[in-house]
């Protein structure tokens, strides 16, 4: 079971990292950003774009945050300029934060049922599982990203969660 001090930490920690492949991704050409790179989505532009998709999937079912448009399928083309993903992350990064600093323990104890589009079935689960599932998802794919950018020569900073400090949890904006 994970408690409150958790959902915050991993909340700050998703801005962390975000802040850190975003600050790489300025670095590149639009060209190599979207370039397909044999990744589950594709290109560092695509994962990237699914994984805001994905949250706000997420976001919308435990916060009733709007629900975005499309499906999987859809979700790698939800923002197709750089600068538009780059700030609609940046902008929901602080809504989960928002979220995770308001949120009431007791909310983790119970259940969720949703429609699952990628199982077209509905599934109850703990919130708390569910809770985990989203960071562990947003931690899966920026490992793809990490490994596509770093296949372009970059090197992103540190990932390592006992190296975040409070100095370095930044915007995407002051990275």
């Amino acid at each position: 079971m994970i408690d409150k001090q958790f959902v915050e930490q991993m909340a700050k920690y998703n801005r962390w990292q975000n802040a850190n492949l975003y600050a790489c991704g300025d670095a590149l050409s639009d060209e190599d950003r979207k370039r397909e790179r044999g990744a589950f989505f594709g290109s560092i532009h695509a994962t990237l774009n699914h994984l805001l998709w994905a949250d706000r999937m997420w976001m919308h079912r435990f916060a009733g945050t709007e629900k975005p448009s499309g499906d999987i399928k859809t979700s790698v083309a939800q923002s197709p300029d750089w600068q538009d993903l780059k700030h609609e992350r940046e902008s929901f990064d602080e809504v989960i934060l928002r979220w995770a600093e308001s949120l009431d323990p007791s909310w983790l104890d119970g259940e969720l049922t949703w429609v699952s589009g990628a199982a077209q079935i509905e599934i109850t689960r703990s919130k708390w599982i569910l809770v985990t599932h989203m960071f562990n998802h947003q931690t899966h794919h920026r490992g793809q990203v990490h490994c596509m950018i770093t296949q372009c020569g970059l090197k992103p900073r540190d990932t390592d969660l006992p190296f975040m400090v409070p100095a370095t949890v930044g915007r995407l904006s002051h990275s």
